[in-house]
């Protein structure tokens, strides 16, 4: 049976091991998601035996959801850490800054996705509606936001993640440009009801009023995606 030391010889305590092994689960779940996922394969990167993982966790689903709670609280800490004291919408800008870090980590990112894949089964469907719950009221509590806010901010955080996980920037393709765009995920506010327009608001006498051309797209205006 494998040693369950922390690779300086000293053995470690319960919750370090248990720890490891959570840190082992996210890798191989990120491949293989909870059906395709051995529990061989996580103990063996944990380095430690198959029976020894089900001491610390009885089936592969109890260490599957264990997986997923983490990766909500660990997304909800990180959102905390990075609003500190703001509120409002600097906190929320403060939390897209932190999130685009967060995705740099591809394993958590396709883990998280496995997460929402996984609800077929009642169980871990339980656990990411809870997940996401404490994450939505965790934004909530900080930015004191309208609601519509809100929505906007999570579903822009779902476009990101699918974007990233099938990696739409390497794609030049117009569509993918399109999603990729920082202008696109994040719109201008809107201006505010009581500025003015500049300049005379009616029209000379003289000129000719403008034809309207119909509704325009702004599409083709947006940057680059940065390579």
């Amino acid at each position: 049976m494998a040693t369950r030391t922390d690779g300086t010889g000293a053995r470690m305590s319960a919750q370090r091991r248990r720890e490891s092994v959570l840190a082992a689960a996210v890798e191989e779940f990120a491949n293989g998601g909870l059906t395709g996922t051995s529990t061989e394969a996580i103990a063996a990167r944990a380095g430690i035996s198959q029976p020894y993982l089900f001491r610390l966790f009885p089936t592969k689903k109890a260490l599957f959801i264990a997986v997923v709670e983490s990766s909500f609280a660990r997304t909800a800490a990180l959102f905390e850490q990075a609003a500190g004291e703001r509120t409002g919408k600097a906190a929320l800008d403060a939390m897209k800054e932190s999130y685009s870090g967060l995705l740099a980590d591809r394993s958590y990112l396709l883990t998280q996705l496995h997460a929402y894949a996984g609800c077929y089964d009642p169980d871990v469907r339980l656990a990411t509606r809870g997940g996401f719950r404490r994450l939505w009221e965790t934004v909530e509590r900080i930015t004191g936001l309208p609601v519509d806010e809100l929505r906007v901010f999570f579903a822009h955080g779902m476009l990101i993640n699918v974007s990233v996980a099938m990696d739409l920037s390497a794609v030049d393709d117009r569509w993918a440009q399109i999603i990729c765009s920082p202008t696109f995920l994040n719109p201008l506010p809107e201006p505010d009801g009581d500025t003015e327009p500049d300049g005379d608001t009616e029209p000379d006498g003289d000129t000719e009023p403008a034809s309207n051309p119909g509704p325009t797209s702004t599409v083709d205006e947006l940057p680059a995606v940065p390579r």
